[in-house]
């Protein structure tokens, strides 16, 4: 039970940065792509621009969170990762580079003649990084990745036909997601052209990217069958079937120009595919590998838990404030919208401190010793259930005392 939890934490990371990270990738691939629309393609290549501008570096936590994790809690499964599919991560971490690079100096040159030539820096690392990323999914999907230091290919581990489908997918996933998000920024900001063009874009992608989800099953089949094997039955299949459903649903609300549960459907289509993944690979993790022979021993899984609950106190509510702030508005340059002011009453203030605070220690003290101390399933999982608690309870218990 205690060796799964950390995979939890994994699996809620991948998820956050596919749909978050992955839609500022596809925002790359549309400023490549961003001719064809009935707007000039300068206007639309500066809405990506703007519109990822307030997000795009906090997506990147994601990555570092799931990078830190996985070396922690299973170190063994990691390095076999990192040493085997070198390359591809190498590719993707020259790739996020170069994109945040030009990004930020594309900010400088809005009148210079290197403009375009670093707008396409920009937009070329946001089509191979994500296919580098997915290259490595798909190596580690199809069993590719063996046990030890640098035991796999160098090269045939992440070029095989799943993982070159995979990455193709990750980009036609990532232009979707942003093509919608695109479209509701449009639609917010008042560009009727550019939310008609964005919403184009994103019926066009939305197709593509679900005959590529189909076509994968069909090479999973032959290239991956233990893979597909998971995902044609039990809780594999019921995640394929929500995937396809939210797409299908998708591709209606934007069709009807509901951008808003459009990006609802969109990221929920996304997160069932990176779910059925693994709930089909499950219990393995590599080649060879269970999920509890590559954990680490407890006391590194009861530290990883309890830092993650401590570390929930700021990245939670900030990352919310952040994405509040950015959906409703608040941060668009120029939009002179004013941002929301917090009204804390103060009747009963005195006392709710004081009761939240004893509430808050209770689960600190309740969550630490079932988790360390106790070895059943249910113990554990009642552990970290108070450790979220007390996590919950210390921000709202320190927002008060800052009123």
């Amino acid at each position: 039970m205690l060796a799964d939890v950390p995979i939890v934490f994994i699996l809620i990371g991948l998820t956050a940065y596919t749909i978050l990270a992955g839609a500022d990738f596809g925002a790359g691939f549309w400023t490549l792509f961003s001719g064809g629309g009935r707007t000039n393609s300068a206007v639309t290549r500066d809405h990506t621009r703007h519109a990822m501008g307030p997000v795009w570096e906090a997506n990147h936590v994601w990555l570092i969170f799931v990078l830190v994790i996985c070396w922690t809690a299973y170190p063994v499964a990691f390095g076999s990762i990192m040493s085997t599919l070198s390359v591809p991560l190498f590719v993707a971490a020259v790739g996020i580079i170069l994109r945040g690079a030009s990004y930020a100096l594309r900010g400088q040159l809005d009148a210079a003649p290197q403009r375009r030539s670093i707008e396409n820096i920009f937009a070329l690392s946001s089509i191979f990084t994500p296919f580098a990323l997915g290259t490595v999914v798909g190596a580690i999907a199809s069993d590719r990745v063996p046990v030890g230091n640098a035991q796999g290919d160098l090269v045939a581990s992440w070029l095989s036909l799943t993982s070159v489908l995979i990455g193709a997918l990750a980009i036609a996933t990532s232009s979707y997601l942003a093509a919608v998000y695109l479209a509701a920024d449009a639609r917010r900001l008042g560009e009727r052209m550019l939310e008609f063009d964005f919403r184009a874009r994103a019926l066009r992608a939305a197709v593509l990217a679900g005959a590529l989800a189909l076509a994968g099953l069909v090479v999973v089949r032959y290239d991956a069958p233990p893979l597909f094997a998971g995902l044609r039955s039990g809780g594999g299949l019921a995640m394929v079937g929500l995937s396809a459903t939210a797409g299908l649903l998708t591709l209606g609300l934007v069709w009807r120009s509901r951008f808003g549960a459009a990006r609802v459907s969109a990221a929920l289509a996304i997160a069932a595919i990176v779910a059925g993944w693994a709930v089909a690979q499950q219990p393995r993790f590599l080649a060879g590998l269970t999920i509890g022979q590559a954990a680490a021993d407890r006391s590194t899984l009861i530290a990883v838990v309890i830092s993650v609950a401590l570390g929930a106190i700021a990245l939670v509510p900030s990352l919310i404030l952040l994405f509040s702030l950015f959906l409703g508005g608040y941060l668009d340059s120029g939009g002179g919208m004013r941002a929301p002011v917090l009204v804390v009453s103060n009747a009963g203030v005195t006392k709710q401190p004081r009761s939240l605070g004893a509430f808050a220690l209770a689960c600190l003290l309740v969550g630490v010793a079932l988790t360390v101390l106790a070895d059943s399933g249910w113990a554990h999982a009642l552990g970290i259930t108070s450790l979220y608690a007390f996590a919950v309870s210390a921000f709202v218990l320190a927002a008060m005392v800052d009123q």
